[in-house]
């Protein structure tokens, strides 16, 4: 399984409502929120098939303005191989 960075804008209106939400689909545990700081966003690292099925964490409501990026780590011999060319 890849891993995903999942990135879910909220208006300050839609606060409450969109943490409800999240917390109804089952991934409360799985986000981190930036709301507090005045930065109405959630965030989520999680393993998925792909970037699609890593999406459905997020709200249907919410879905049209999510972010899902592939993450990759990069081994030391990776690096210096991209730096060789």
């Amino acid at each position: 399984m890849d891993r995903f960075l999942v990135i879910s804008p909220h208006t300050q209106e839609d606060c409450k409502k969109a943490i409800a939400e999240v917390l109804a689909t089952g991934y409360i545990t799985h986000f981190e929120w930036g709301c507090m700081d005045g930065e109405h966003t959630g965030w989520a690292i999680l393993e998925a098939e792909n970037a699609k099925q890593a999406q459905m964490a997020v709200p249907p409501a919410q879905r049209h303005s999510a972010r899902v990026i592939r993450l990759t780590k990069f081994s030391l011999a990776e690096i210096e191989k991209m730096h060789v060319a």
